[in-house]
């Protein structure tokens, strides 16, 4: 009988500190899991450090262990991404080099599965990284989850375990910059949430700075929600309507009457500045993002393949 096969995808950037942890720390849950036979496949996205030799080295003397190393750094949103597509396993888990994502959760993972859910997930209920730094990407989940035509998860990042089936529509979707979590959640497959708690990164620093996070906020909005146009469109309607009724009243009704000051003038002259420079930034957001889907660009290029 042959045995089932799961696929491990752990992105990674500059992970030196972390490799062979996480590396050990897998290899650990399946030496408990005889029967299912497993594959590690690390993309690296052009560490600077030495994360690639040490992927190498442990590549060489462990035939379970593939690896793919980028071109060049191709973001964080594509280069897992792509990985994600290049596994070959019935079930495909995703989880980071840092070990944040705790391993030992991989075994809840395949025995839900087992019992029929074609995704499984981890949802971190909470974290012992900053308090506020978790307070602020609650946050964003909460407005996420209003804003977005799908429901979106809360403190969902990725980590979990998706069915072969998942991974072939993922296949189909041919999408140059896509939003991972969104994704998940618009298919429409049942999902299978385990909570945990997210332990603080204890080796190495993080990768995240305010751009990358800026990015994949903006991307998560303007892939799955209308309303920040929409709200332009009806606040636009709405302020222009007030200065007519003002101008009606103050001007006609009390023309001899009213003198424009010239502090109203100008808090307002900055203030309606302001809000059409914020509703134009949006707006160039969702250009960018049909640009980024009009290009069609790959989502990486591979310089090197190892064990494949």
């Amino acid at each position: 009988m042959n045995k089932k096969r799961i696929s491990i995808v752990t992105p990674c950037y500059n992970e030196e500190q972390n490799i062979n942890h996480i590396y050990a720390q897998v290899k650990e849950v399946f030496d408990s899991l005889k029967e299912y036979e497993y594959e590690h496949l690390f993309i690296d996205n052009h560490s600077t450090d030495t994360t690639v030799e040490i992927l190498k080295e442990i590549a060489g003397r462990d035939k379970n262990v593939k690896v793919i190393v980028n071109t060049r750094n191709f973001g964080h949103i594509r280069s897992p991404f792509h990985a994600l597509l290049q596994a070959t396993g019935d079930a495909t888990i995703l989880i980071v080099a840092d070990l944040q994502d705790p391993p030992a959760l991989i075994h809840e993972f395949i025995l839900k599965w087992e019992e029929g859910y074609k995704i499984v997930i981890g949802v971190k209920n909470q974290s012992e990284e900053s308090h506020f730094m978790f307070g602020l990407r609650k946050l964003y989940y909460n407005l996420i989850k209003k804003l977005s035509e799908t429901e979106l998860i809360k403190n969902y990042t990725g980590f979990g375990l998706y069915d072969k089936i998942i991974i072939d529509i993922l296949k189909k979707l041919d999408d140059p910059y896509p939003y991972f979590r969104g994704l998940i959640c618009d298919i429409g497959f049942e999902i299978y949430r385990i909570p945990y708690i997210q332990p603080a990164r204890s080796r190495g620093v993080t990768k995240n700075n305010f751009y990358t996070l800026y990015d994949m906020a903006i991307l998560g909005i303007t892939n799955h929600s209308k309303i920040p146009l929409r709200l332009a469109t009806m606040l636009g309607f709405l302020v222009a309507s007030v200065s007519f009724l003002v101008a009606i009243v103050y001007k006609l009704i009390f023309w001899n009457d009213f003198t424009v000051g010239l502090a109203p003038l100008v808090i307002g002259l900055f203030f309606f500045s302001a809000i059409q420079l914020f509703f134009i930034g949006i707006i160039g957001e969702y250009i960018g993002s049909i640009h980024t889907q009009v290009l069609k660009r790959p989502l990486v290029i591979e310089e090197e393949r190892i064990n494949f």
